[in-house]
């Protein structure tokens, strides 16, 4: 029942974060906001008065693209006012959504900001609106967007699938966006930087060693492989060629095994006996939500 409630609260959140994402100019805001029952308002606030959010999933802010938004705000003025809640502890407001928007402001050398001011947000409420913001924007790395993921799964409760059906996105998104945290911190960097993209994590995904899974990640920075070269060097290090020597598997079991493995996306293993017409196909997982990611990888290919 907790988790039911918590998920009906997720979807009025939706539905209010794309109300307030079509919102085009102060003007229409105030017209939305001013509308009985909706809890907001929107106002000039003082920038000196507002705090970041302190569930904002973004942690990586491009300076020069900032800098191209304040000269933008210097000329044409804030288009689409932040959305902040009040704190009367602090006697602050707290950015909910609109954080990019606020520090351009900043640099613009502004005193105020157009803001909608909302009066009924909890800690649940507003690291959900944050994520879905960013998310329905496509406006963060894979890391940024995995660690979000991660805190709405935790903090509402809900499964893979649920989350998948709220974000619109595919349960298998989900679950690979989640994969990339069990990358080393370096790794996740590299990630979160842009020196390595979304498809480059996933393939250093398919080597299980710690050591070669770095010794393929700084191959990746020396030689900038694409990545299709990644993937198949990561094939290369699980399933490397073998000598023909007594006990190796015949070329074409490597291969169906290395092709196997790159279509589920995880150690795929071929037993079998003497005269190899009858065997055992193994397909290794380490996660319940793994192997309903592999699931539904072998329904599509079916369909």
């Amino acid at each position: 029942m907790v988790r039911q409630a918590l998920g009906k609260g997720l979807d009025a959140l939706i539905k209010q974060t794309q109300e307030v994402s079509e919102l085009t100019t102060p003007q229409a805001a105030q017209m939305v906001a001013a509308t009985p029952g909706t809890g907001m308002t929107v106002t000039r606030i003082a920038v000196n008065k507002i705090v970041p959010n302190r569930f904002q999933p973004r942690r990586v802010f491009d300076e020069e693209k900032l800098q191209e938004l304040a000269q933008s705000i210097k000329e044409h003025g804030l288009t689409q006012p932040i959305v902040v809640v009040y704190d009367a502890g602090l006697d602050k407001y707290e950015i909910v959504v609109g954080e990019r928007r606020f520090r351009a402001t900043q640099l613009a050398g502004l005193n105020e900001i157009d803001a909608i001011v909302h009066k009924h947000l909890g800690d649940q409420e507003m690291c959900a609106l944050a994520l879905i913001e960013n998310i329905q924007r496509e406006d963060l790395n894979p890391i940024e967007t995995a660690l979000g993921y991660r805190n709405l799964m935790s903090k509402f409760y809900i499964t893979q699938t649920d989350l998948a059906g709220y974000c619109g996105k595919s349960k298998a998104a989900i679950s690979n966006a989640l994969r990339l945290l069990e990358l080393e911190p370096a790794i996740q960097d590299a990630l979160q930087s842009g020196a390595i993209s979304e498809g480059h994590g996933r393939a250093l995904l398919m080597v299980t060693d710690p050591a070669k899974r770095e010794q393929l990640f700084k191959k990746m920075n020396s030689s900038k492989m694409s990545v299709r070269q990644a993937e198949d060097a990561a094939r290369a290090l699980t399933f490397p060629t073998k000598k023909a020597e007594k006990g190796a598997k015949p070329a074409e079991v490597a291969s169906f095994e290395s092709e196997l493995q790159s279509a589920l996306g995880t150690k795929v293993e071929v037993k079998y006996g003497r005269n190899m017409k009858k065997g055992t196909l193994v397909i290794h997982y380490h996660s319940l939500d793994e192997l309903d990611n592999i699931a539904s990888r072998l329904k599509n290919k079916m369909l």
